[in-house]
C-alpha cells in the first residue's frame, strides 16, 4: 500500500476503508477510555486487573501503530508530531509505556484519559464535516464581537458593582458589601443567574438594582447565542474530507483540486 493510500485512509473519511477507519477508531478509543474507567474502580481491579492490563496493552499497541502511521504517511511530520491533535496522539500511547519501564509512575495512568479528547476525529466523517467547519468559521468570525460584548458586560458589572457597594455597604448597613470588589463579585454571581444567596441585598434601592441585574442576565446569555447563530447562518461552504498531504490542512472546498494554504495538489493521482 502507497504512502498516500495510507493518507487518504487514516486521515481522510470520502472512502469506504477512510469512513471504516474512523468509526473502528471511535469504537477503538471509547473502549480504551472504558478500560481507564474501571481500573479506577479497586474491586474492579482487584478482580479483572490482569484482564484490564492486557486489553490496555492491546489499545496501546494499535494506537501506536497507528501514531507511526500517520507520521509516515504526510510529507511533514514535524508539523503533524507538534500539533494539538499530535501531541494529544502521543499522550495517549506515552504513559503506559513510561508505567512499564518507570513502574513508580503509576499516576500517570490518569492521563491516558486525554484519549477520550480523540473522539473530535469523528468529526472527519462526512455527515459531520459540513457542520464541524461551518461552526468552526461561525466562532472564529465571531470571536472579535464577543470580545466587545465581554468588554461591555465587564464595565456594566464594575459599575453596579461600585454603586451596589453605595447603597449597601457604606456605613456597615450590609456586611455582605464591605468592599467594591466582593460587591462586584455578587454582581457577577447575580448577573450570571447563579445566585448562591449567601448575601443579599437589604435596602429598597439595593433589591431594585438586584431586580435589574437579574433581567439583564436574561439577555445577556442570549447575546454570544445570537452573535454565533447569525454567523453560522452566514456561513455555507459544502466541505470535504480532504487532507493536504504536503501541509496537512484541512476545510477545503468539495470540488478543490490544490491546497489553498499550500498550493500543492491535494492528492497526485
Amino acid at each position: 500500500m502507497t504512502r498516500e493510500r495510507i493518507h487518504q485512509i487514516i486521515f481522510e473519511a470520502d472512502t469506504p476503508k477512510g469512513k471504516a477507519f474512523d468509526i473502528a477508531l471511535l469504537i477503538a478509543i471509547l473502549l480504551s477510555v472504558l478500560v481507564v474507567m474501571l481500573e479506577s474502580v479497586e474491586s474492579i481491579q482487584q478482580e479483572y486487573g490482569s484482564l484490564l492490563i492486557s486489553l490496555e496493552w492491546i489499545f496501546t499497541i494499535l494506537f501506536t501503530i497507528e501514531y507511526f502511521l500517520r507520521i509516515y504517511s504526510i510529507n511533514k511530520p514535524l508539523k503533524y508530531i507538534f500539533s494539538s491533535m499530535g501531541i494529544i496522539d502521543l499522550l495517549a500511547i506515552l504513559p503506559t509505556y513510561l508505567i512499564f519501564t518507570f513502574p513508580n509512575l503509576h499516576t500517570l495512568t490518569v492521563i491516558r484519559s486525554v484519549r477520550i479528547i480523540r473522539i473530535f476525529r469523528v468529526f472527519k466523517l462526512k455527515r459531520y464535516i459540513r457542520g464541524a467547519y461551518t461552526m468552526q468559521i461561525a466562532l472564529r468570525n465571531a470571536v472579535p464581537k464577543i470580545i466587545v460584548f465581554l468588554l461591555s458586560v465587564m464595565l456594566l458589572i464594575v459599575i453596579l458593582g461600585t454603586i451596589m457597594y453605595i447603597f449597601e455597604g457604606l456605613g456597615g448597613k450590609n456586611p455582605g458589601f464591605q468592599d467594591i470588589p466582593n460587591s462586584i463579585y455578587w454582581s457577577i454571581v447575580t448577573l450570571t443567574t447563579v445566585g448562591y444567596g449567601t448575601v443579599v441585598p437589604v435596602t429598597v434601592i439595593g433589591k431594585i438594582i438586584a431586580s435589574v441585574i437579574m433581567l439583564l442576565g436574561y439577555g445577556i446569555i442570549a447575546v454570544p447565542t445570537g452573535i454565533v447563530t447569525a454567523g453560522i447562518i452566514k456561513t455555507k461552504k459544502n466541505i470535504s474530507t480532504q487532507v493536504c498531504i504536503n501541509c496537512s490542512q484541512e476545510g477545503h472546498d468539495e470540488d478543490a483540486l490544490y491546497c489553498k494554504y499550500c498550493g500543492s495538489k491535494i492528492h497526485n493521482d
